[in-house]
Protein backbone atom coordinates (compact mmCIF):
# COMPACT_ATOMS: atom_id res chain seq x y z
CA UNK A 1 0.00 0.00 0.00
CA UNK A 2 1.55 3.57 -0.78
CA UNK A 3 0.44 6.28 0.83
CA UNK A 4 2.77 9.12 0.63
CA UNK A 5 1.76 11.50 -1.78
CA UNK A 6 3.84 12.99 -4.44
CA UNK A 7 5.88 16.16 -4.39
CA UNK A 8 4.68 18.80 -7.34
CA UNK A 9 7.82 17.72 -9.42
CA UNK A 10 6.94 14.23 -9.35
CA UNK A 11 4.92 12.07 -11.87
CA UNK A 12 1.63 10.71 -9.94
CA UNK A 13 1.37 6.88 -9.92
CA UNK A 14 -1.51 6.53 -12.75
CA UNK A 15 -4.05 3.71 -12.52
CA UNK A 16 -3.56 1.11 -14.20
CA UNK A 17 -6.05 0.05 -17.05
CA UNK A 18 -7.41 -2.58 -14.56
CA UNK A 19 -7.14 -0.20 -11.27
CA UNK A 20 -9.52 1.86 -13.47
CA UNK A 21 -11.65 -0.57 -14.82
CA UNK A 22 -12.31 -1.49 -10.61
CA UNK A 23 -12.33 1.86 -9.78
CA UNK A 24 -14.85 3.45 -12.39
CA UNK A 25 -17.12 -0.12 -11.80
CA UNK A 26 -16.80 0.90 -8.11
CA UNK A 27 -18.15 4.66 -8.44
CA UNK A 28 -21.12 3.54 -10.56
CA UNK A 29 -21.80 0.32 -8.45
CA UNK A 30 -22.00 2.98 -5.53
CA UNK A 31 -23.71 5.88 -7.47
CA UNK A 32 -26.58 3.47 -8.87
CA UNK A 33 -26.88 1.75 -5.34
CA UNK A 34 -27.48 4.97 -3.55
CA UNK A 35 -29.88 6.30 -6.01
CA UNK A 36 -31.66 2.57 -5.61
CA UNK A 37 -31.80 2.96 -2.52
CA UNK A 38 -33.15 7.06 -1.60
CA UNK A 39 -35.48 6.16 -4.17
CA UNK A 40 -37.31 3.12 -2.56
CA UNK A 41 -36.99 5.45 1.12
CA UNK A 42 -38.59 8.67 -0.59
CA UNK A 43 -41.24 6.85 -2.06
CA UNK A 44 -42.16 4.57 1.20
CA UNK A 45 -41.07 6.81 3.78
CA UNK A 46 -40.58 10.17 2.18
CA UNK A 47 -37.18 10.54 3.40
CA UNK A 48 -33.48 10.37 1.97
CA UNK A 49 -31.19 7.57 2.79
CA UNK A 50 -28.85 9.36 5.04
CA UNK A 51 -32.14 10.30 6.94
CA UNK A 52 -33.18 6.71 7.13
CA UNK A 53 -29.42 6.26 8.28
CA UNK A 54 -29.88 8.53 11.75
CA UNK A 55 -33.29 7.10 12.19
CA UNK A 56 -31.62 3.86 12.91
CA UNK A 57 -29.43 4.88 14.47
CA UNK A 58 -31.52 6.24 17.25
CA UNK A 59 -33.44 4.01 17.37
CA UNK A 60 -30.75 1.17 18.12
CA UNK A 61 -29.17 3.85 20.93
CA UNK A 62 -30.13 3.13 24.36
CA UNK A 63 -33.14 5.26 25.28
CA UNK A 64 -33.66 5.80 21.62
CA UNK A 65 -31.33 8.76 22.10
CA UNK A 66 -27.84 10.40 21.50
CA UNK A 67 -25.98 13.22 21.36
CA UNK A 68 -25.60 15.32 18.11
CA UNK A 69 -21.60 15.11 18.16
CA UNK A 70 -21.98 11.05 18.49
CA UNK A 71 -24.86 10.88 15.91
CA UNK A 72 -22.62 12.92 13.34
CA UNK A 73 -20.01 10.43 14.00
CA UNK A 74 -21.78 7.41 13.21
CA UNK A 75 -23.37 8.72 10.49
CA UNK A 76 -20.36 9.90 8.94
CA UNK A 77 -21.24 13.57 8.08
CA UNK A 78 -20.50 17.21 9.39
CA UNK A 79 -22.34 18.68 12.12
CA UNK A 80 -23.93 21.31 10.14
CA UNK A 81 -25.41 18.88 7.76
CA UNK A 82 -26.14 16.57 10.68
CA UNK A 83 -28.29 19.35 12.06
CA UNK A 84 -29.83 20.42 8.86
CA UNK A 85 -31.24 16.73 8.73
CA UNK A 86 -32.41 17.00 12.45
CA UNK A 87 -34.32 19.86 11.48
CA UNK A 88 -35.67 17.97 9.00
CA UNK A 89 -36.54 15.35 10.66
CA UNK A 90 -38.40 17.37 13.40
CA UNK A 91 -40.36 18.80 11.26
CA UNK A 92 -41.99 15.33 10.37
CA UNK A 93 -42.56 14.85 14.12
CA UNK A 94 -39.86 12.01 14.16
CA UNK A 95 -36.96 13.18 16.07
CA UNK A 96 -36.88 15.91 18.74
CA UNK A 97 -33.85 17.82 20.64
CA UNK A 98 -33.49 17.72 23.78
CA UNK A 99 -30.45 19.79 25.47
CA UNK A 100 -28.04 17.88 27.56
CA UNK A 101 -28.48 18.50 31.05
CA UNK A 102 -24.36 18.46 32.10
CA UNK A 103 -22.93 20.31 29.09
CA UNK A 104 -24.89 23.63 28.18
CA UNK A 105 -24.00 23.20 24.58
CA UNK A 106 -24.46 19.89 24.08
CA UNK A 107 -27.98 18.69 22.28
CA UNK A 108 -29.46 14.88 22.11
CA UNK A 109 -31.29 14.07 19.64
CA UNK A 110 -34.39 11.55 20.33
CA UNK A 111 -36.64 9.33 18.19
CA UNK A 112 -40.13 10.46 18.69
CA UNK A 113 -42.93 7.22 18.84
CA UNK A 114 -43.99 8.25 15.21
CA UNK A 115 -40.15 8.09 14.51
CA UNK A 116 -40.43 4.62 15.02
CA UNK A 117 -43.45 3.57 13.83
CA UNK A 118 -41.66 5.58 10.63
CA UNK A 119 -39.08 2.96 10.58
CA UNK A 120 -41.35 0.16 11.39
CA UNK A 121 -43.26 0.54 8.79
CA UNK A 122 -40.18 0.75 6.40
CA UNK A 123 -37.56 -1.33 7.21
CA UNK A 124 -38.98 -4.71 5.75
CA UNK A 125 -39.15 -2.85 1.92
CA UNK A 126 -35.66 -0.97 2.66
CA UNK A 127 -34.24 -4.67 3.59
CA UNK A 128 -35.78 -5.76 0.54
CA UNK A 129 -34.53 -3.54 -1.86
CA UNK A 130 -30.74 -3.87 0.06
CA UNK A 131 -30.89 -7.54 -0.46
CA UNK A 132 -32.30 -7.24 -3.76
CA UNK A 133 -30.09 -4.80 -5.08
CA UNK A 134 -26.78 -6.29 -3.26
CA UNK A 135 -26.52 -9.60 -1.28
CA UNK A 136 -28.91 -11.29 -3.51
CA UNK A 137 -26.57 -10.66 -6.61
CA UNK A 138 -23.09 -12.29 -4.77
CA UNK A 139 -22.14 -15.52 -3.59
CA UNK A 140 -21.74 -15.82 -0.02
CA UNK A 141 -17.68 -15.90 -0.39
CA UNK A 142 -18.55 -12.35 -2.46
CA UNK A 143 -20.38 -11.02 0.17
CA UNK A 144 -17.60 -12.08 2.66
CA UNK A 145 -14.72 -10.35 0.04
CA UNK A 146 -16.65 -7.49 0.04
CA UNK A 147 -17.31 -6.88 3.70
CA UNK A 148 -13.48 -7.55 4.55
CA UNK A 149 -12.45 -4.98 1.47
CA UNK A 150 -15.19 -1.97 2.78
CA UNK A 151 -13.61 -2.56 6.51
CA UNK A 152 -9.82 -1.92 5.27
CA UNK A 153 -10.91 1.28 3.02
CA UNK A 154 -12.96 2.42 6.25
CA UNK A 155 -10.31 1.93 8.77
CA UNK A 156 -7.81 3.58 6.06
CA UNK A 157 -9.77 6.24 6.08
CA UNK A 158 -10.90 7.11 9.81
CA UNK A 159 -7.30 8.07 11.50
CA UNK A 160 -7.10 8.19 14.90
CA UNK A 161 -4.71 10.76 15.13
CA UNK A 162 -5.73 13.92 17.08
CA UNK A 163 -6.41 16.44 14.46
CA UNK A 164 -7.30 13.79 11.98
CA UNK A 165 -9.75 15.83 9.11
CA UNK A 166 -12.85 13.93 9.82
CA UNK A 167 -16.58 15.15 8.76
CA UNK A 168 -18.04 14.96 12.46
CA UNK A 169 -15.25 17.08 13.80
CA UNK A 170 -16.03 19.62 11.05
Amino acid sequence: MNTASTSPAEEPQWLTSEEQRVWRSYVQATTLLEDHLDRQLQRDAGMPHIYYGLVVALAEAPGRRLRMTELAMKAKITRSRLSHAIARLEKNGWVRREDCPSDKRGQFAVLTDAGLEVLRRTAPGHVAAVRQALFDRLTPEQQKSLGEIMQIVAEGLQPNEAGADLPWLR
